[in-house]
């Protein structure tokens, strides 16, 4: 079980620990309005691995063949998704902190959007699928002999070992946030839309390309 248990770990933090665009947004977020939102992002992007680790663990085949099949789509879904995001990103103003409890009650209302759109952005991109494939394949994780209680063991551990890479993330952004002024978050904000966009933009294209060669 224990052997269960850090495996998941490791499979959750190696999904989500290469650098894209939620790491990228997780930065923006964290430096822009504080760790909780950071944490808040990573947790959408920890529950949209934990959705594809559920669908991979018990139909990979079928997984498989349905991303094959609409590749295309997906991709190119995703990368409008991604460029809209970025466009938000690059045109928003930095705002100062809030100054009364109105404002405050506004920023923990947004925290669901930021949830959810963090998820949605995650939940984009299927080329998660395939992390989960290799990862589970190469530490031979999942298996159909599993009980229902390692199943959820498994499960669990993945979505630890996922929400420990971005807490990690958001802790060590945030140390140097109080260095960031508004015209710091502005530009952070330009650099953060313009990589979003620019991935966006290179996935349409990407897609066109593959698409055309079949």
């Amino acid at each position: 079980m224990f052997n269960i248990i850090l495996t998941g770990i490791i499979i959750g933090i190696l999904v989500s620990a290469p650098t894209g665009p939620l790491g990228v947004l997780c930065i923006q977020r964290t430096l822009h309005k504080g760790r909780l939102n950071g944490i808040i992002t990573g947790l959408g992007a920890t529950t949209s691995d934990l959705v594809y680790a559920v669908l991979v663990g018990f139909s990979m085949n079928f997984i498989i063949n349905f991303v094959n099949e609409y590749k295309f789509i997906i991709q190119i879904v995703g990368s409008v998704i991604l460029f809209i995001f970025g466009y938000y990103i690059f045109k928003k103003k930095p705002k100062t902190a809030p100054s009364n409890d109105e404002e405050r009650g506004k920023t923990n209302r947004n925290l669901f959007s930021t949830y959810t759109s963090a998820f949605g952005l995650c939940f984009s991109n299927p080329i998660i699928i395939f992390f989960f494939i290799a990862l589970f394949a190469r530490f031979n994780f999942f298996s159909p002999e599993y009980s229902i209680f390692q199943v959820i063991i498994s499960l669990a551990s993945i979505l630890a070992g996922a929400f420990l890479w971005w807490v990690f993330l958001t802790l060590i952004v945030g140390i140097f946030r109080g260095k960031f002024k508004e015209k710091g978050l502005k530009i952070l904000n330009f650099i953060t839309g313009g990589i979003l966009m620019v991935i966006a933009v290179a996935g349409v294209i990407l897609g066109l390309l593959e698409n055309f060669k079949n």
